[in-house]
Protein backbone atom coordinates (compact mmCIF):
# COMPACT_ATOMS: atom_id res chain seq x y z
CA UNK A 1 0.00 0.00 0.00
CA UNK A 2 1.98 2.58 -0.92
CA UNK A 3 0.60 6.29 -0.61
CA UNK A 4 1.81 9.83 -0.37
CA UNK A 5 1.49 11.79 2.38
CA UNK A 6 -1.29 13.97 0.78
CA UNK A 7 -2.99 11.01 -0.56
CA UNK A 8 -6.53 10.67 1.21
CA UNK A 9 -7.94 6.56 1.10
CA UNK A 10 -10.16 4.67 3.15
CA UNK A 11 -10.31 1.64 5.40
CA UNK A 12 -12.98 -1.08 5.95
CA UNK A 13 -12.74 -2.43 9.47
CA UNK A 14 -15.05 -5.66 9.87
CA UNK A 15 -15.98 -7.86 13.37
CA UNK A 16 -17.65 -10.54 11.41
CA UNK A 17 -20.76 -12.56 13.25
CA UNK A 18 -24.04 -13.78 11.68
CA UNK A 19 -25.88 -11.98 14.83
CA UNK A 20 -24.08 -8.80 15.00
CA UNK A 21 -21.85 -8.01 12.50
CA UNK A 22 -19.73 -4.45 13.24
CA UNK A 23 -18.03 -2.45 10.92
CA UNK A 24 -16.43 0.75 10.55
CA UNK A 25 -14.64 3.28 7.74
CA UNK A 26 -11.32 5.19 8.42
CA UNK A 27 -10.25 7.51 6.56
CA UNK A 28 -6.34 8.31 5.95
CA UNK A 29 -5.77 11.95 5.72
CA UNK A 30 -2.24 13.17 5.91
CA UNK A 31 -1.51 10.15 7.70
CA UNK A 32 -3.68 10.26 10.24
CA UNK A 33 -6.94 8.53 10.92
CA UNK A 34 -10.30 9.90 11.31
CA UNK A 35 -13.18 8.22 12.07
CA UNK A 36 -15.85 8.35 8.90
CA UNK A 37 -18.72 5.90 9.70
CA UNK A 38 -19.15 2.99 12.05
CA UNK A 39 -22.09 0.37 12.81
CA UNK A 40 -23.76 -2.60 13.15
CA UNK A 41 -25.45 -5.38 10.90
CA UNK A 42 -28.56 -7.22 12.15
CA UNK A 43 -28.12 -10.67 9.93
CA UNK A 44 -29.31 -11.84 13.55
CA UNK A 45 -32.98 -10.89 12.37
CA UNK A 46 -32.92 -13.32 9.64
CA UNK A 47 -33.84 -17.24 10.34
CA UNK A 48 -32.28 -19.03 7.88
CA UNK A 49 -29.26 -19.20 7.94
CA UNK A 50 -28.40 -18.64 4.32
CA UNK A 51 -30.69 -15.36 4.42
CA UNK A 52 -28.16 -14.10 7.14
CA UNK A 53 -25.20 -14.65 5.15
CA UNK A 54 -26.64 -13.18 1.90
CA UNK A 55 -27.92 -9.98 4.33
CA UNK A 56 -23.73 -9.37 5.11
CA UNK A 57 -22.89 -9.88 1.62
CA UNK A 58 -25.66 -7.42 0.16
CA UNK A 59 -25.16 -4.73 2.86
CA UNK A 60 -20.91 -4.71 3.12
CA UNK A 61 -21.35 -4.49 -0.70
CA UNK A 62 -23.60 -1.23 -0.03
CA UNK A 63 -21.46 0.10 3.00
CA UNK A 64 -18.35 -0.39 -0.01
CA UNK A 65 -19.94 1.37 -2.89
CA UNK A 66 -21.05 4.26 -0.67
CA UNK A 67 -17.40 4.74 1.12
CA UNK A 68 -14.85 3.21 -1.22
CA UNK A 69 -12.37 2.00 1.25
CA UNK A 70 -9.03 0.68 -0.58
CA UNK A 71 -9.20 -2.16 1.96
CA UNK A 72 -10.33 -4.18 4.28
CA UNK A 73 -8.93 -5.44 7.75
CA UNK A 74 -10.95 -8.26 9.03
CA UNK A 75 -11.10 -10.40 12.49
CA UNK A 76 -10.01 -13.66 12.50
CA UNK A 77 -12.16 -15.98 13.93
CA UNK A 78 -11.22 -17.54 16.80
CA UNK A 79 -11.28 -20.86 18.64
CA UNK A 80 -14.20 -21.85 20.38
CA UNK A 81 -15.25 -24.96 22.68
CA UNK A 82 -18.41 -24.91 20.58
CA UNK A 83 -17.54 -26.08 16.68
CA UNK A 84 -20.85 -25.64 15.38
CA UNK A 85 -20.04 -21.38 16.77
CA UNK A 86 -16.89 -21.63 14.78
CA UNK A 87 -18.01 -22.86 11.97
CA UNK A 88 -21.34 -20.14 11.33
CA UNK A 89 -18.43 -17.47 12.45
CA UNK A 90 -16.10 -19.10 9.59
CA UNK A 91 -18.91 -18.73 6.92
CA UNK A 92 -20.29 -14.81 7.97
CA UNK A 93 -15.89 -13.81 7.41
CA UNK A 94 -16.05 -15.94 4.36
CA UNK A 95 -19.46 -13.86 2.80
CA UNK A 96 -17.52 -10.70 3.93
CA UNK A 97 -14.47 -11.38 2.21
CA UNK A 98 -16.36 -12.47 -0.80
CA UNK A 99 -18.34 -9.34 -0.94
CA UNK A 100 -14.94 -6.98 -0.19
CA UNK A 101 -13.21 -9.29 -3.17
CA UNK A 102 -15.83 -8.87 -5.89
CA UNK A 103 -15.50 -5.19 -5.28
CA UNK A 104 -11.88 -5.33 -5.92
CA UNK A 105 -10.88 -4.19 -2.59
CA UNK A 106 -7.47 -5.93 -0.54
CA UNK A 107 -8.32 -7.67 2.29
CA UNK A 108 -5.94 -8.57 5.58
CA UNK A 109 -6.98 -10.98 8.27
CA UNK A 110 -5.54 -10.06 11.97
CA UNK A 111 -5.93 -12.38 15.12
CA UNK A 112 -8.48 -10.84 18.07
CA UNK A 113 -5.29 -10.78 20.22
CA UNK A 114 -3.10 -8.66 17.24
CA UNK A 115 -6.05 -6.59 16.93
CA UNK A 116 -6.59 -5.73 20.90
CA UNK A 117 -2.65 -5.19 21.00
CA UNK A 118 -2.13 -3.05 18.32
CA UNK A 119 -4.79 -0.45 19.86
CA UNK A 120 -4.30 -0.51 23.54
CA UNK A 121 -1.10 -2.42 24.06
CA UNK A 122 -2.51 -5.46 25.49
CA UNK A 123 -3.68 -8.61 24.06
CA UNK A 124 -6.29 -9.59 26.89
CA UNK A 125 -7.51 -6.13 26.79
CA UNK A 126 -11.62 -6.37 27.76
CA UNK A 127 -14.26 -4.80 25.01
CA UNK A 128 -14.44 -1.66 27.09
CA UNK A 129 -10.72 -1.05 27.57
CA UNK A 130 -10.46 -1.26 23.55
CA UNK A 131 -13.43 1.36 23.34
CA UNK A 132 -12.14 3.49 25.91
CA UNK A 133 -9.11 3.73 23.65
CA UNK A 134 -10.40 4.09 20.32
CA UNK A 135 -12.52 6.75 22.07
CA UNK A 136 -9.30 8.73 23.12
CA UNK A 137 -7.04 8.01 19.66
CA UNK A 138 -9.65 8.70 17.43
CA UNK A 139 -11.88 11.52 19.64
CA UNK A 140 -14.97 10.39 19.66
CA UNK A 141 -17.82 8.70 22.03
CA UNK A 142 -18.53 5.55 22.12
CA UNK A 143 -22.71 4.77 23.45
CA UNK A 144 -23.77 1.33 23.79
CA UNK A 145 -25.06 0.97 20.05
CA UNK A 146 -21.36 1.38 18.60
CA UNK A 147 -19.82 -0.90 21.20
CA UNK A 148 -20.11 -3.67 18.77
CA UNK A 149 -19.27 -1.46 16.52
CA UNK A 150 -15.43 -1.15 18.40
CA UNK A 151 -14.56 -4.15 17.04
CA UNK A 152 -14.32 -3.64 13.88
CA UNK A 153 -12.85 0.13 14.19
CA UNK A 154 -9.82 -1.19 16.05
CA UNK A 155 -9.52 -4.08 13.07
CA UNK A 156 -9.37 -0.66 10.53
CA UNK A 157 -6.67 0.88 13.26
CA UNK A 158 -4.80 -1.99 14.08
CA UNK A 159 -4.35 -2.60 10.06
CA UNK A 160 -3.48 1.31 9.82
CA UNK A 161 -0.31 0.29 12.62
CA UNK A 162 0.80 -2.42 11.02
CA UNK A 163 0.81 -1.09 7.72
CA UNK A 164 4.65 -0.25 7.18
CA UNK A 165 4.09 1.61 4.48
CA UNK A 166 1.00 4.03 5.51
CA UNK A 167 3.55 4.63 8.56
CA UNK A 168 6.71 5.44 6.07
CA UNK A 169 9.02 8.30 8.33
CA UNK A 170 6.92 7.78 11.13
CA UNK A 171 8.46 6.62 14.35
CA UNK A 172 8.51 3.28 15.44
CA UNK A 173 7.98 1.94 18.72
CA UNK A 174 9.11 -1.13 20.16
CA UNK A 175 6.85 -0.93 23.29
CA UNK A 176 3.47 0.56 25.00
CA UNK A 177 6.06 2.80 27.11
CA UNK A 178 7.64 4.89 24.67
CA UNK A 179 4.69 5.41 22.42
CA UNK A 180 3.21 6.70 25.64
CA UNK A 181 5.93 8.71 26.53
CA UNK A 182 5.98 10.45 22.92
CA UNK A 183 2.14 10.87 23.40
CA UNK A 184 0.54 11.68 26.59
CA UNK A 185 -2.54 12.55 25.22
CA UNK A 186 -3.25 8.81 23.71
CA UNK A 187 -3.56 7.16 27.33
CA UNK A 188 -7.22 5.73 28.46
Amino acid sequence: MATSSTESYRLLGVDPGTNILGYAIIEIEKKKPILRDMGVIYPGKFKAHQEKLKHIFERLQSIIDIHQPREMAIEAPFYSKNPQSMLKLGRAQGVAIAAAMTKGVNITEYAPRKIKQSVTGKGNASKEQVAAMLSNILNFKVDDYYLDATDALATALCHFYQSGSVLKGQKRYNDWGGFLKDNPNRKA
